[in-house]
């Protein structure tokens, strides 16, 4: 017994040593023991990933994308006109998704107006090389039926439509970047210092009617966690909607509301921001425009698309 062990009380046994050793799991008299997992044809017997394009680098972000030389072209669907606003919005906007997408040709198309149509962009893209797939990405945050329509029957064969770019978090920072910007909002994700000029409710505004809506009330969700403030969706087309989403925050003691759009721009009619502003007198953020958060979302929608088993069938068909 070690000297630092305390002796058991005057007139009682001490506690009994284990003589035998701990039990093993065996298996039942008969039965064969637990199979191993065992490979077939010498393959390895852990699954192996087969998809072409994968990010590059061991912990790259999902819109870090590594292609091959014969990577699908990717096609920006811009839904409207091609006026200089809506140009310069979607060539920045393509000019830094180059920078994830290397290797990819990207092209911009417009669904409207004379200048760049989709059409004819994805109709060249086709005639100079028939056998490489394009993938087409609706600038659009969150699904519009009538851009939506409208860009499924312009695509043709040959072409593969991804998803709009929201909801996801990216739209959230992008943007908590827009109020801050404009001094309705802080900065900083998380801090006690406010600003004077701070809103203490936001609404997220949407192009489209109610799925549009109900995807800006999930961006709006992780939105309000960035700020911790009330933060409600409404859509932009409809004066019905705001009125209620304004009457909603001054239910929860609002007195400073914000607009934060969640449209990239081209989406809306010109002034239609301004007109809200007038009308409502809500401060206002201005569109997403060509923010990386956007040009990133583009690639990472783009990178989903060559995923997608169908694109393997057009290049089959090509």
């Amino acid at each position: 017994m070690s000297p630092h062990t305390p002796a058991p009380p005057q007139g009682t046994s001490p506690l009994p040593a284990r003589t035998s050793p701990l039990p093993t799991r065996t298996s039942p008299q008969g039965a064969s023991p637990l199979p191993a997992r065992t490979s077939q044809g010498g393959a390895s017997p852990l699954p192996v990933r087969t998809t072409r394009y994968r990010r590059s680098g061991r912990h790259s972000s999902p819109h870090q994308l590594s292609l091959p030389s014969d990577a699908p072209a990717l096609v920006i669907a811009v839904p409207g006109p091609a006026t200089p606003e809506n140009e310069d919005a979607a060539a920045g906007i393509a000019n830094l998704a180059s920078s994830s997408c290397r290797g990819a040709a990207i092209r911009i198309g417009f669904l409207r107006g004379d200048i760049d149509p989709l059409g004819e962009v994805l109709s060249t893209l086709r005639r100079a090389n028939p056998k490489v797939p394009i993938v087409v990405v609706p600038l659009l945050a969150f699904p519009d039926p009538e851009f939506d329509d409208e860009i499924a029957a312009g695509i043709g064969p040959s072409c593969l439509l991804a998803a709009p770019l929201g909801p996801h978090p990216l739209l959230a920072a992008a943007l908590h970047t827009r109020l801050a910007e404009v001094g309705l909002a802080r900065s900083a994700r998380v801090g006690r210092i406010s600003i004077v000029t701070a809103a203490d409710g936001v609404i997220v505004g949407a192009a489209g009617r109610d799925e549009a809506e109900h995807a800006a009330g999930v961006v709006g969700v992780l939105l309000a966690s960035r700020l911790t403030i009330p933060v409600v969706p409404a859509s932009l087309a409809s004066p019905a909607s705001l009125r209620a989403a304004v009457s909603q925050l001054q239910a929860a003691r609002v007195t400073r509301v914000a607009l934060a759009p969640c449209v990239i721009g081209p989406e809306i009619a010109t002034g239609t921001l301004a007109d809200i502003t007038a009308r409502t007198g809500i401060e206002c953020a201005p569109p997403l425009g060509a923010n990386i958060a956007i040009a990133q979302l583009v690639a990472i929608r783009y990178g989903a698309a060559l995923e997608d088993p169908k694109l393997a069938d057009l290049v089959g068909s090509g």
